[in-house]
């Protein structure tokens, strides 16, 4: 579902009404609402697949990606444009170094810890702010019942990089050792094979 979503996100950003804002922020707070109730249904009734598995960060990788892209275009400052390459730029790197650590047997070591779910909700908070300032056919957005939405969601987003750096980091840490004892036993595979062929 969240996957459908991202096109409607994109559409009803770009609208020509002073209401996209809201609704772009409505979408998107849905989107992460589905996300976490899909995975308490999962894990209450036992009804993880590995299919979802795969399809469940996949998607959640694409909205965040999607409304950060959405974000620096309706607010085309440097810090958001660092920001959100910084936060894309970790997605990917820890995406691809937990599928090397599944083909090693280890992917356990790099499972989500508590500092993800810290950084996922700052980012969440974040975004959400935002998209509800930033819409393009609406003045930036800074007072929402007396909250100021867009200095908030502008710290959250840069707290919630900062937090991704350190957890991917961390990921890394706990990974490293996997991995040069994978690249060790890669050279000596090829040592023996220059051996062989020898």
């Amino acid at each position: 579902m969240r996957i459908v979503m991202i096109p409607v996100l994109v559409l009803v950003f770009y609208l020509p009404y002073t209401w996209t804002n809201f609704a772009s922020a409505a979408i998107f707070g849905l989107a992460a609402i589905t996300d976490w109730l899909d995975g308490w249904i999962a894990r209450r009734y036992q009804l993880e697949s590995a299919f979802g598995a795969f399809l469940d960060p996949v998607a959640d990788k694409l909205m965040v990606a999607v409304a950060l892209f959405l974000i620096v275009q309706g607010h085309p400052t440097p810090w958001m444009a660092f920001w959100a390459a910084v936060i894309v730029g970790r997605e990917i790197a820890v995406s691809a170094l937990r599928e090397w650590m599944a083909e090693l047997g280890q992917r356990a070591k790099v499972r989500v810890a508590m500092i993800g779910k810290v950084k996922t909700t700052a980012q969440m908070v974040a975004l959400l702010c935002l998209l509800y300032s930033v819409a393009p056919n609406v003045p930036v957005q800074d007072i929402w019942m007396g909250w100021p939405v867009f200095h908030i969601g502008d710290w959250t987003l840069a707290i919630a990089a900062v937090l991704t750096l350190w957890s991917g980091l961390q990921y890394l840490h706990a990974a490293w050792p996997s991995l040069r004892e994978d690249e060790r036993a890669a050279r000596e595979r090829s040592r023996q094979k220059k051996l062989g062929n020898g």
